[in-house]
């Protein structure tokens, strides 16, 4: 299995029962809709409402996910497009979702959970961009919703919101009341280790090297039978533990190569699949990300196959190999 940039679980290199496979992760409840399945892309910042001073925006993102499904127009969307729900910690609006949004620290600390109309602390962001305007908590994933569908009836044709030549259709009958323009930087790096709760339990922050997760890892973080959430950053969030839980799990999870160090080389590296996974790729870029561990000089490096970059973060330096080593794509400092 493979943790993706997207939060997602890949199930890769499967030759046979690929129908059977199919069915158990639909009983798992993992396919609620077979027609907006490419389409249910969302990201939110995931230790909202466990920990940290802010919001809990977990809310939204269910009803973002049913209202999605929920409107047959939007199984258009491209599989490209996503969408980004930030609580106000600034983890995943730097990550440049096709239309998002942004949690403001304005001073009115009302619960998004809340289907009054109480506040305007809530930033409507077009690929990771804030467009100035202000949304009230009940308008937020309505507005989502209808932004997405302005994209699938938009005249050009394209798979991301920043590849429009005018977005500004995007926002019809929106009010834009603050100044546009503001970005948010991107994080490269997962919360890992032990991280206290807001009440007093424990979440367990482990980063998966390269972002493939073992079948034994996978088997035994399903016996422990606590929440779990999968992070843009290839890393899983064991949650809601009481301390000696924590602790046994932590012992048992170390040693299978999980990662709970924040010092760690690991969490300055990443790559696509490459070989022999993918076949644009020209390098087996997971064995060459791992020889250079030790090489990374604190700044986030991303091996790739070819050009198309798969995966690749915002910020650090992409690596893309050529067949006869690497050259730089692109560098962000």
């Amino acid at each position: 299995m493979e943790l993706t940039s997207r939060g997602n679980v890949q199930i890769r290199a499967i030759t046979a029962a690929t129908a059977a496979v199919a069915e158990a992760v639909a009983a798992a409840g993992l396919l609620p809709s077979a027609t907006h399945e490419r389409v249910r892309n969302i990201v939110a910042s995931p230790l909202s409402g466990r920990a940290g001073d802010h919001p809990d925006i977990r809310g939204w993102v269910d009803d973002l996910d049913l209202e999605i499904q929920n409107q047959p127009g939007l199984a258009a969307l491209p599989g490209r497009f996503w969408f980004g729900i930030d609580d106000g910690r600034g983890d995943v609006s730097g990550m440049a979702a096709d239309v998002g949004l942004q949690v403001l620290d304005d001073g009115d600390h009302h619960d998004p959970g809340d289907q009054g109309d109480r506040g305007h602390g809530v930033a409507l962001l077009l690929a990771g961009r804030d467009t100035g305007v202000r949304l009230r908590p009940s308008h937020a994933v309505p507005t989502l919703a209808a932004v997405a569908a302005r994209f699938v009836d938009s005249p050009e044709t394209t798979w991301r919101v920043s590849e429009l030549a005018d977005c500004a259709a995007l926002l019809d009958g929106l009010t834009v009341s603050e100044e546009p323009g503001a970005t948010w930087p991107p994080v490269t790096r997962p919360p890992v280790g032990w991280i206290e709760q807001n009440d007093g339990r424990i979440t367990l922050g482990a980063a998966v090297p390269l972002g493939v997760l073992a079948v034994p890892v996978a088997e035994y973080l399903a016996t422990i039978g606590a929440p779990m959430v999968i992070t843009p950053w290839r890393s899983v969030l064991v949650c809601d533990l009481a301390e000696h839980e924590a602790e046994a799990a932590l012992q048992v999870l170390a040693p299978m190569g999980l990662v709970f160090d924040e010092n760690s080389p690991w969490l300055d590296v990443s790559a696509c699949t490459g070989s022999p996974g993918c076949a644009h790729a020209a390098a087996n870029v997971r064995a060459d990300a791992a020889a250079a561990l030790h090489a990374t000089s604190g700044v986030h490096r991303h091996f790739v196959g070819c050009e198309r970059a798969c995966g690749s973060p915002l910020a650090g330096e992409v690596l893309m190999a050529t067949g006869d080593g690497y050259r730089q794509l692109r560098f962000v400092g």
